[in-house]
């Protein structure tokens, strides 16, 4: 047995000093959902939940932190430990963050890791059923006799809803007048109370209201048709090329969370996904294919995203609301 002097009580002092510190197993993993209670990234958080706390063998509890857009509780998500004790599970609003504010709180392309996307859904153009809008073309057709006549419902400036509806009428040449609500719910009343012609929202938001008769959905926005909006055209069968606008929902990490940490919670996430009844229930509540993809895909996927959308915020001139 080495004899212990003072020079090596020493020499590991100092070998303890440079060491890279160990980061401890958190006791309790928080997911923050960056909006408020009873929306879909809200559902999809609360339906990971249970298997995650199975499969992680810790407590695992949903935050609710909205506001700006959803980069309040992304920032609160990028300055916590990388310890594997916070994730953001987040929406497609996610992307449009640098560009739509002007000081945001973090840096959504540094300050946080990819971890998984969930999976994807088309948004949908649809029309109070008393307006003579079949399709989008009839939507063309009346703006370019009457410019500005024609108004459209969001769920708010920037969202996706918005600048899809941007781009397909910047593509066609026409002015449709963008009215913005804070919610899905405010939006979709005005549109069947026939207070505006059309609704610009999520699969999921659409698809519950068309069976009631008082509204019509006109165009999709994926490449393919959903199985249950088969009558529904799409954006590129209706004559705009490549054109294809997702909603998407994915988890997020702090910069610095160890590739194990990673590596542990995209494992959970598959198991916990992977319950047909889970899969089930994305399908039928929000319209969802699930893509299943892991850091990398995740990765690609947002980095494209941020770019194609800040560029139309940037050429448009958006701004959020105050």
């Amino acid at each position: 047995m080495e004899k212990l002097t003072r020079r090596t009580l020493l020499a590991g002092s100092a070998a303890l000093a440079f060491a890279p510190p160990l980061l401890a197993s958190p006791s309790s993993t928080t997911l923050v959902v960056p909006f408020p209670p009873g929306g879909s990234t809200d559902a999809l958080a609360r339906m990971l939940q249970p298997g995650l706390q199975t499969a992680l063998g810790r407590n695992v509890v949903v935050e609710n932190k909205s506001g700006a857009a959803g980069s309040i509780g992304a920032a609160q998500v990028a300055k916590s430990p990388p310890d594997g004790s916070q994730f953001l599970v987040t929406f497609d609003s996610h992307a449009v963050i640098p560009a739509i504010l002007d000081k945001p709180p973090l840096d959504v392309a540094n300050d946080l890791m990819p971890v998984f996307l969930v999976g994807t859904a088309p948004y949908v153009i649809a029309a109070n059923a008393e307006k003579p809008y079949k399709n989008f073309a009839d939507v063309v057709k009346a703006c370019k006799e009457k410019p500005g006549s024609v108004r459209y419902a969001s769920v708010g400036i920037g969202t996706l809803g918005h600048l899809a509806m941007t781009v397909l009428a910047k593509k066609a040449g026409v002015e449709i007048t963008h009215v913005p609500y804070r919610g899905g719910g405010p939006a979709m009343n005005d549109v069947l109370g026939g207070h505006v012609d059309l609704i610009a929202g999520s699969a999921a938001l659409i698809t519950p209201q068309l069976g009631g008769g008082r509204i019509r959905a006109i165009m999709q926005t994926g490449r393919a048709r959903l199985p249950s909006l088969k009558d529904t055209p799409t954006a590129i069968e209706q004559g705009f090329p490549d054109f294809e606008t997702l909603a998407w929902w994915g988890v997020f990490a702090p910069k610095g969370t160890p590739p194990d940490v990673i590596a542990s919670v995209e494992k959970a996430i598959r198991q916990s996904l992977a319950d047909p009844a889970a899969a089930a229930k994305l399908r039928d509540s929000q319209q969802m294919t699930l893509v299943l993809g892991g850091p990398k895909e995740m990765g690609a996927f947002f980095d494209k995203e941020v770019k194609f959308w800040g560029q139309v915020v940037r050429e448009n001139n958006i701004k959020a609301s105050g």
